[in-house]
């Protein structure tokens, strides 16, 4: 068996899905700063993830929705996930951003998981609170670990994309690290680099 992980935000999807609620909701400029830090090491993820979540604090969750739904993909996206799967491997996504936009588009996608965040909710509106599987900067290598170990998948037959910091921690757990479309932070970890915005050109690699 083989594993495949995939970041969300900016890699499968084209844009950062925070920053499209916020547009939606009139507080785009503020969010976008503190993203474009955290993407770049320059903010501590988990801090800078509550303060944008805040930021929210008031948004309806039917325009919260719709706005995730609507989300952009990226060139290849489906078309690279078909093709590692029929060469054997298990699929996932991994995403500091929100439920409502991954588990989504796992549907859409074929994806075999999705782990990611939950925005809360109270009486149909968020309340400025997050919480979930990908709140911290080491999260996603935390869970690509015991992915590894649940299913018995080596270092050597893993693959991880991403495109930011938050990327970083799931890199020593994977042969072949692909920096897509990525900040310069990554890339000088990654072993493969895309700087075209199209998915299919990981195959070109396996």
């Amino acid at each position: 068996m083989k594993l495949a992980v995939f970041d969300f935000d900016s890699t499968l999807m084209d844009g950062e899905t925070i920053d499209e609620l916020a547009r939606a909701y009139g507080v785009f400029d503020k969010v976008q700063e503190i993203t474009k830090n955290a993407m770049n090491g320059k903010r501590d993820f988990y801090f800078s993830l509550k303060e944008r979540v805040k930021l929210l604090d008031g948004m309806s969750e039917k325009l919260a929705v719709d706005v995730c739904k609507s989300l952009p993909l990226i060139n290849g996206a489906k078309d690279v996930i078909c093709e590692l799967k029929n060469r054997g491997y298990k699929v996932v996504c991994f995403s500091g951003g929100f439920k409502i936009a991954t588990s989504y588009f796992r549907d859409i996608l074929g994806l075999d998981a999705d782990f990611s965040n939950t925005l809360y909710i109270e009486d149909g509106f968020l309340n400025g609170e997050v919480g979930g599987e990908m709140m911290f900067g080491d999260s996603k290598g935390i869970m690509l670990l015991s992915l590894q170990r649940l299913l018995g998948i080596s270092i050597e037959n893993t693959i991880v994309v991403g495109d930011g910091a938050n990327d970083l921690s799931m890199f020593k757990y994977a042969q072949n690290r692909v920096a897509f479309c990525a900040k310069e932070v990554l890339k000088k970890e990654a072993n493969i680099i895309i700087d075209t915005k199209d998915l299919q050109e990981i195959i070109k690699f396996i």
